[in-house]
């Protein structure tokens, strides 16, 4: 579904009984939606309202017309959405980028907020990844697509053991990357590269989980951990072997700690 904003559209995907609490969840760089394939169902069975939200340039949503995609932007789509399909507060899970405006929201939104679930993501722009975003970048620019850093994107996402396993998913997840709006990547790399949250997430109310794959290289588990101890009683937990994509590659860990997070605040308002 589209929701129309000026001069652009942002996507959605709503299932699940009105009466139900909704799970609103954001997906990371380069993806969509669909890199939670394997939470909708489960979300659903247990009771849960489920909204995916494709970022601005990426999935079924249109880029914005700046450069640069601060946070607080990013975590205002949200926001919008929320607001247009007339819920009021919601249960949060963001994976990458997704936590990092998950965080945003948290902040700038936190009457909506039940819960809050951030994985494999971090409190502050990476320090010491500025040359390697750049060229990532420029590739991205010169060729005026993703196609070309496919592949190093799914090394750094997922086990050498996934694809053999599982290669229909791994091509679906591929081509999703390829197919991102190269504004929509720049517009929320350069997003990345500028945040710090570090001062204001002990100002956060929610309940919060952090989960991240012991193996995750881009957003390390110590940074996530870090990122757990910024947010009064905050709780740390991880999937042990996986790198950034632990909801994908090991669904049946990743879902039962996030049925068991979500099961504890349920009957929050």
């Amino acid at each position: 579904m589209l929701l129309p904003l000026q001069g652009r559209n942002i996507a959605y995907d709503l299932v699940g009984p009105d009466s139900a609490p909704t799970v609103c969840i954001t997906h990371s760089l380069a993806s969509d939606g669909g890199s939670w394939a394997e939470q909708v169902p489960v979300l659903l069975q247990a009771g849960f309202r489920v909204l995916r939200i494709d970022m601005r340039g990426h999935g079924g949503s249109d880029p914005a017309p700046a450069d640069h995609y601060a946070m607080k932007d990013l975590a205002g789509d949200v926001a919008t959405v929320l607001d247009a399909l007339s819920i009021s507060r919601t249960h949060y899970i963001g994976l990458s980028i997704g936590g990092m405006l998950g965080q945003a929201f948290a902040i700038e939104h936190q009457p909506k907020l039940i819960s809050a679930m951030w994985c494999d993501t971090l409190p502050a722009s990476p320090s010491g990844a500025k040359a390697a975003w750049d060229e990532r970048m420029d590739i991205v620019r010169r060729a005026n697509s993703l196609e070309p850093i496919a592949d190093a994107t799914m090394e750094r996402w997922f086990t050498d053991a996934f694809k053999p396993k599982n290669p229909r998913r791994w091509k679906q997840i591929r081509d999703t990357i390829a197919g991102t709006t190269p504004a929509g990547y720049l517009g929320c790399s350069s997003g990345i590269l500028d945040f710090d949250f570090t001062r204001r997430l002990p100002s956060v109310k929610a309940p919060v989980l952090v989960v991240c794959g012991s193996e995750d290289p881009g957003t390390p588990a110590p940074e996530n951990k870090k990122l757990a101890g910024l947010v009064p009683g905050a709780r740390y937990e991880e999937i042990a072997g996986m790198k950034h994509f632990p909801n994908v590659e090991a669904p049946d860990a990743f879902n039962r700690i996030m049925l068991g997070w979500l099961e504890q605040h349920k009957r929050a308002n």
